[in-house]
């Protein structure tokens, strides 16, 4: 289809084109450029590390940084496995339970009728507002009702019942058609067996959205190791490597080799979250897209 010379979704390359690859190029490279920041700071040495005007491209790579990370962590009474099975261990539960409390209650608020669902809807929207650090003191409160502190779950139920999850995939269900559940209960199905086989596989770009932010909150947070674990053996990977940088910057002297690890350490947490997102970030442009429509 063309429209005064114009290809509007070319298959291939068409001349048209051209002025938004002008505009479209130079905005990504200037998004791509934190990224090179981080992978060419973990590589750079010290001199380059400390040099003004700091530049974005290592001249010398090194593994140095990531040898005296290592060698620091070697020295702890952890093993630094334990850590980051601890952060894998609650990530990955923490994404199943959320991306299954999601589909209910989305599957609930959409689907089913009840006198106080839209109520329940707003408050929930009106939860997007909080910031994590706001509820913090209620958090441990629920988690000391609860007999948690020192355990897994007060890492993983925080993260279980996210807001911005529940309205993705709750926004994703309403654009199913009710004949589709309809005809499911007709034929004897119920709720749980609508979800299952009617709600999920037409929903699976809203639930690798959901699952790539729950991971990334997982595997980022702190917030556990400092306040709610005191057990050594159950905190975070960042929480440890978090320790280790600080540790290192203890003082002037140790400061400048400090800076180093925390260069390494930074980019390893990135990574992950990296390569989730990179993996699916066709689903997440997808749910984005439908998220407000109905």
């Amino acid at each position: 289809m063309s429209f005064r010379g114009s290809v509007i979704n070319p298959d291939r390359f068409h001349p048209s084109q051209i002025k938004f690859y002008l505009i479209l190029l130079p905005i990504a490279a200037f998004m791509v450029l934190p990224i090179l920041f981080i992978v060419n700071q973990a590589f750079k040495p010290l001199d380059e590390l400390f040099l003004f005007p700091p530049r974005i491209f290592v001249q010398n790579p090194t593994m140095e940084n990531f040898n005296l990370l290592l060698k620091t962590g070697s020295g702890t009474s952890v093993p630094m496995s334990r850590y980051l099975f601890n952060s894998i261990f609650v990530s990955f539960v923490a994404v199943f339970l959320n991306m299954a409390l999601s589909v209910m209650a989305g599957y609930a608020l959409s689907k089913r009728r009840f006198r106080t669902r839209n109520t329940l809807f707003r408050i929930n929207q009106m939860a997007l507002m909080f910031v994590p650090i706001a509820v913090a003191i209620p958090r441990y409160l629920v988690l000391v009702r609860l007999s948690i502190i020192n355990t897994y779950w007060a890492h993983i139920l925080p993260m279980i019942a996210m807001p911005v999850s529940l309205f993705l995939v709750k926004q994703f269900i309403d654009q199913v058609p009710d004949s589709l559940v309809e005809a499911a209960r007709i034929d004897g199905a119920g709720d749980f067996l609508i979800i299952r086989k009617v709600i999920v596989p037409l929903i699976t770009p809203a639930l690798a959205t959901v699952a790539i932010i729950t991971f990334q909150m997982m595997w980022n947070n702190v917030e556990a190791s400092n306040y709610w674990v005191s057990d050594e053996t159950l905190k975070t990977f960042v929480f440890y490597l978090q320790t280790l940088t600080q540790q290192a910057q203890g003082t002037a002297a140790q400061s400048i080799a400090g800076a180093g690890m925390a260069a390494a350490a930074g980019l390893i947490l990135f990574l992950p979250n990296l390569l989730i997102f990179v993996l699916m970030q066709s689903k997440v442009m997808n749910t984005m897209s439908h998220s407000g429509i109905k």
